[in-house]
């Protein structure tokens, strides 16, 4: 995935979606935050932010903001909208390697008795469904434990409490009750994170369905961004398997 990118500095974020900035020219406006998470650590004041521009004539806000360059030169994909297209070029390019050998991809399928949607449902040539579901992971160490060394590369979901995701951790052990294959990929967008694990001293409910989604038989897997940069553009993609660490 390559897209086409424009350089300025962060004020400040509020109101979970708007967020404004400091162009290069020195004016300042507002863009668009396509990211409900609480972004702990990817919106700090004077950090360097890289925003894309649509050519829709509707929208109020023309510039998305897709990534955060920290001040200590983390770069972090914040546009959580991007996961899904990063997961789906990875699995038509079969760079994930668990996720290979299918015959069918649909997205944003119906399922469960929950009203959800699951975010890829693959089909094998025998017809075998194995339902997907994509968590994006921007949160680089826990903070209770910020100054443990051995512990600043590891990256957390949720960023804050999420019961989105404690209904689709329950869809996806329906799932595999019912005899599917069900697996949860978390797609690692900060450039700092070497591992995964459920964040217990977050959303304490979301760590134990995980272990209980474990269990049960959910797979659970994590890839990490890759990022090539110029001032201009930045070209994204899911390449390297992470470790996933689960609570006790």
């Amino acid at each position: 995935m390559k897209i086409n990118l424009k350089k300025a500095t962060l004020i400040k974020r509020y109101k979970r979606f708007l967020a404004d900035i400091t162009l290069e020219d020195g004016s300042e406006t507002t863009l668009h935050v396509a990211n409900t998470g609480a972004m702990t650590g990817c919106a700090t004041e004077n950090d360097t932010i890289w925003y894309s521009t649509s050519d829709n004539q509707k929208r109020k806000y023309p510039f998305s903001w897709e990534l955060t360059q920290t001040q200590k030169n983390h770069l972090i994909c914040v546009n959580t909208l991007r996961a899904n297209h990063l997961v789906e070029e990875a699995i038509t390019n079969n760079v994930i390697k668990e996720l290979s050998c299918y015959s069918n991809l649909r997205r944003e399928v119906k399922y469960g008795d929950e009203n959800s949607k699951i975010d890829f449902l693959l089909t094998d040539k025998n017809n075998i469904e194995t339902f997907i579901e994509v968590k994006s992971v921007t949160l680089l160490s826990n903070p209770t434990i910020i100054d443990d060394k051995q512990n600043d590369k590891h990256g957390y979901f949720p960023d804050s409490v999420t019961t989105r995701g404690q209904k689709h951790l329950r869809e996806l052990m329906q799932m595999k009750q019912q005899g599917h294959r069900a697996v949860l990929l978390f797609a690692v967008l900060h450039s700092g994170i070497e591992s995964v694990m459920a964040a217990k001293h977050i959303d304490a409910k979301y760590a134990e369905l995980l272990t209980d989604a474990i269990r049960q038989g959910v797979e659970v897997i994590a890839y990490k961004i890759q990022f090539e940069q110029t001032m201009k553009s930045v070209k994204m993609s899911l390449t390297k398997p992470l470790i996933v660490k689960f609570n006790e």
